[in-house]
């Protein structure tokens, strides 16, 4: 898949902006706070319908305007256009595809395969439970419309469970305690689906993971991923073994009002070289690790769709030691298309960049291109 152009009209620094990609690697410098993160934000919208570093669509309108469009034309098996609107006065983000209006944005995801490399990814190996779901869910679903299903209506069976939950904590209302089991039995049986799925993704993602670490450092060192679930005794058993632990926790739920019970609740240990890298590991390895489980998702992505993702990194070069980086950048010769911001052209050429890019700068929202 690739991304032919890209317009930009009221997108926080870009007024009215117009940029042709190239089919392999789009380099994009300039400044910090130019403008050159938003092309990628930009990109992750039309891909997603979700902004790429989490903040509200008010925030990306430019300063004294009341609405922001991106438009954006891909070439996959068929050619497509894509069209995002928002409104402040409205506060509605409206997506077009080929002219078409999207009313549900989960359709979407999987069409356009996307793997980010942002800053914030940091969050994945040194941050929350939440966090390390949040990433395996996006691989997943963006994989499996299957499984995105499934996880929509576990989170919607979830958010029931959890008002009946609070209306007990508050009433004791015998009549609620029927529809409780209904809600946990039914919980249960999606729950289920979830382990399942997320345990088959771990096994087959550590080979991806191991083959992308591999790449990226010289020396041995062995990654691994470990999916901790209290219901994951065995694969036969799962759902007993969900079953029982409500069982277990279920006066501490009524008590408190709150699901304590399920996959929503789970974790994904990293490892390297068996040694828990939360706990053991350090900044560079986080770092690296981050950096493998992007690469590891791009090449996992790109076998179970049989479709090539965008890959979008940003400014990453300056966190690393230039052995390090020059194996990344010796990396993305494996890569389709890609878009990479930096902010110093002349370091991102000491470090062997392919010859085949396209340079784009960045400086305050106006670009230009040169050779």
């Amino acid at each position: 898949m690739i991304l032919k152009q890209i317009d930009l009209q009221n997108f926080r620094l870009h007024k009215n902006t117009s940029l042709n990609f190239s089919n392999n690697l789009n380099l994009i410098v300039g400044g910090n706070g130019q403008g050159k993160t938003s092309i990628l934000e930009a990109i992750y919208y039309l891909c997603t319908t979700k902004n790429l570093n989490s903040s509200s669509e008010n925030e990306v309108v430019s300063f004294g305007e009341t609405k922001f469009q991106i438009s954006g034309k891909f070439e996959d098996l068929s050619n497509h256009e894509v069209n995002i609107l928002y409104e402040t006065e409205k506060n509605k983000k409206i997506f077009f595809l080929d002219d078409k209006q999207i009313f549900n944005a989960s359709s979407i995801i999987g069409k356009f395969p996307v793997v980010s490399l942002i800053q914030n990814d940091h969050a994945i190996t040194q941050g929350a439970p939440a966090d390390r779901r949040r990433f395996v869910d996006a691989v997943i679903s963006m994989a499996s419309h299957t499984y995105l299903g499934v996880l929509l209506e576990y989170n919607r069976k979830l958010r029931q469970r959890s008002s009946l939950l609070s209306q007990l904590k508050e009433t004791r209302n015998q009549n609620l305690y029927q529809q409780l089991d209904i809600w946990t039995e039914s919980l249960i049986t999606t729950g289920v689906e979830i382990i399942k799925h997320r345990t088959k993704f771990v096994n087959e993602f550590n080979f991806f993971l191991k083959e992308a670490y591999s790449h990226i450092v010289e020396i041995l060192e062995e990654p691994l991923i470990v999916y901790q679930s209290n219901s994951q005794i065995t694969n036969d058993n799962t759902e007993e073994n969900l079953r029982q632990e409500f069982n277990t926790f279920r006066e501490d739920e009524l008590r408190r009002g709150v699901n304590l019970v399920g996959p929503h609740r789970d974790d994904f240990t990293f490892f390297i070289n068996n040694l828990e890298l939360k706990r053991y590991g350090s900044q560079g390895q986080h770092k690296t690790f981050q950096i493998a489980l992007k690469f590891g998702q791009f090449f996992f992505i790109k076998e179970k769709l049989g479709r090539t993702p965008i890959f979008l990194m940003d400014d990453i070069f300056g966190e690393l030691d230039t052995t390090r980086a020059r194996q990344i950048s010796n990396y993305l010769s494996k890569i389709g298309q890609a878009f990479i911001t930096a902010t110093d052209f002349i370091k991102t050429e000491t470090l062997g960049i392919r010859e085949d890019k396209k340079l784009i700068k960045v400086n305050n929202g106006t670009v230009s291109y040169a050779s």
